[in-house]
């Protein structure tokens, strides 16, 4: 099954960078506690930013903290989401649970992630019936559709 994505807008590529900042900003090393960071674009084009605390019980992902970032700021209607992980290297799919949270709460977000194409723009409705791939070996790997 071939999900439908889309080619990257001005909007995507500057959500992007911005992720992007804030983990170059924050990072502490590659095996650090923050090591990924996100970025949500607003209906109203506002981005709001978060960063990963990674902890062995399970902390927030850079995806969930940026959800926060843009509740707490007053943000209902998102459209856009992105992580990135630190030393560049781009663009990561969101893990399960994320896209769950996504599908739940923001069915209409589109979410910038790596795929065979390249790096896309793809409905989280469409994201949902695919799990993410993820071994200690490899790490994360892209969204193959």
């Amino acid at each position: 099954m071939k999900i439908p994505t889309r080619d990257l807008t001005a909007d995507d590529l500057e959500l992007i960078a911005f992720a992007q900042k804030i983990v170059d900003e924050n990072t502490d090393g590659e095996d650090g506690i923050h090591t990924m960071g996100a970025a949500v674009r607003g209906a109203d084009r506002r981005m709001y930013g978060g960063i990963n605390l990674y902890h062995f019980t399970g902390g927030p992902c850079a995806e969930l903290v940026a959800l926060g970032h843009a509740r707490a700021s007053g943000a209902r209607e998102l459209t856009t989401i992105v992580a990135v992980g630190n030393y560049g290297r781009g663009p990561i799919d969101p893990c399960g649970r994320d896209r769950q949270i996504l599908f739940d709460y923001h069915p209409g977000i589109r979410v910038i992630l790596p795929t065979a194409d390249g790096v896309r723009s793809v409905a989280v409705t469409d994201l949902m019936p695919l799990a993410g791939r993820w071994s200690p070996e490899a790490g994360a790997q892209p969204f193959a559709g």
